[in-house]
């Protein structure tokens, strides 16, 4: 998200509401980022041996994916607010 708003910044037939098609992309890659630390979670949980260090990765992996899935939310619901007002501002 932030990437396709600042290229809105430096294109003429980029709009910024354009940059909302970037709001799929981005949790549908934080959903994938959860689901692959969850795999990698289970696969140390199944392995004998010394694994601390992925822990802390598959932690990272899996907060970082929560966190793409929490921007792409705040977008839809920036994106539909702002739809709200234009359809309010174009009834009066």
């Amino acid at each position: 998200m932030p990437v396709a708003v600042y290229a809105t910044r430096f294109s003429t037939s980029f709009r910024l509401l354009d940059a909302g098609y970037a709001i799929p992309l981005g949790a549908l890659l934080g959903l994938a980022a959860v689901v692959l630390a969850r795999r990698a979670r289970r696969k140390m949980a199944l392995q004998l041996g010394r694994t601390a260090p992925r822990v802390g990765v598959a932690r990272a992996g899996k907060l970082l994916g929560m966190a793409g899935i929490c921007v792409a939310a705040a977008a839809l619901v920036a994106l539909g607010v702002y739809e709200l007002l234009e359809y309010a501002g174009t009834r009066g």
